[in-house]
């Protein structure tokens, strides 16, 4: 594999276990790619537990202020 394509995918957040799969299936173009949306999708959803959370936080500091709890 060439080691931009693995440097990448570290940077991506891939693990070890995932860079070797991606490897192995390397002259498989439509299976990597199929790798690669899965885990864009995880990490697009691991993004958006992170906002609901962000959101909890703001309505919290939102309602401590509107009854002065400051």
């Amino acid at each position: 594999m060439n080691e931009n394509i693995r440097q990448n995918l570290i940077d991506a957040g891939c693990d070890d276990e995932f860079i070797e799969k991606f490897a192995s299936c390397i002259c498989d173009e439509k299976q990597c790619e199929k790798m690669l949306a899965a885990h864009r999708r995880e990490l697009l959803n691991e993004v958006h537990v992170k906002e609901r959370c962000i959101s909890c936080l703001d309505y919290l500091v939102f309602m401590m202020k509107k009854k002065g709890l400051k």
